[in-house]
């Protein structure tokens, strides 16, 4: 494992000792501010892990030793629990991490559409491998799994804008534009690549008024509407395309399912109060 932080000899991971200082009191109080609104949101206070640790992000770059601390406290966890989550999954950084984090796809369909050799020819042009950051504290590169642009392969993602059918070439000019703090307009979305802490704060669920923005989908996502519409095609009306208040044993249930079967539409939910996995309530 390479570049994931800190790790001691027995290969645990660490944090740098900096990065537990205590937040300023300002820092500390906005933040404060800022999780209630999130936890607000939330039926369980700890469902809130993973907006707040976005949060945390938007103010320190990653998730730093007092970010988790301040988690933890906030929802009443242990700082194991939370150092769980946030080493789980890649969003979260336990390192510093760039402004712009560019991510080259190089699964299946980008890879034999160029993107091995966009990753190449990026990594040569930066001097870097995965997850490692320029000196200038402006570019941290990825080699990512799938950008979920299939249709528009190779796609390459600037703090999870979309940058469609790239080529070795205009990706290099992509990470130097960023580098000399131009902005840089995605193939789709706002008009301008907003930084890492900024993408944070709206990972974290607050707006930032670009939602609406540019385009959202280009004409190689919409082809296959606009082939059904020319030729008049509707989906079909399946059996389960209305529910029927008929039903095989009174319970509530559509006619053509088993008892104590639900369709994906009526399953029961849990309430409130209940944890996740637990049996949903009589009569829910």
């Amino acid at each position: 494992m390479e570049h994931y932080g800190l790790q001691t000899a027995a290969g645990h991971l660490t944090v740098a000792a900096e990065s537990k200082e205590p937040y300023a009191d300002d820092v500390l109080a906005q933040l404060h501010v800022d999780a209630a609104q999130v936890v607000a949101r939330y039926p369980q206070a700890r469902s809130a892990l993973l907006p707040l640790l976005h949060l945390v992000q938007s103010v320190d770059g990653y998730v730093t030793g007092r970010g988790i601390d301040f988690c933890a406290e906030v929802l009443d966890l242990t700082t194991a629990e939370v150092s769980g989550v946030a080493t789980f999954y890649t969003q979260y950084k336990r390192h510093p991490n760039g402004e712009f984090t560019v991510g080259v796809c190089t699964n299946t369909l980008c890879a034999i559409m160029g993107g091995d050799q966009i990753w190449d020819e990026v990594s040569e042009h930066l001097g870097m491998g995965h997850d490692e950051t320029t000196a200038d504290g402006k570019i941290t590169l990825e080699r990512v799994e799938c950008n979920a642009a299939c249709d528009y392969a190779p796609v390459v993602m600037a703090n999870w804008e979309f940058f469609d059918n790239q080529t070795p070439e205009s990706t290099k000019q992509l990470v130097d534009d960023l580098r000399s703090g131009k902005d840089v307009a995605p193939t789709r979305g706002p008009a301008r690549v907003c930084s890492f802490k900024q993408v944070s704060r709206v990972l974290a669920g607050f707006h930032d008024g670009l939602a609406d923005e540019g385009v959202g989908a280009g004409p190689s996502s919409l082809e296959g509407l606009k082939v059904a519409k020319d030729h008049n095609w509707t989906a079909p009306n399946g059996k389960h395309a209305s529910r029927t208040a008929d039903t095989a044993d009174g319970a509530g249930h559509p006619a053509d399912l088993a008892p104590g079967r639900h369709s994906s539409t009526d399953t029961p939910s849990n309430a409130a109060d209940e944890q996740a996995g637990d049996k949903p309530a009589e009569g829910k």
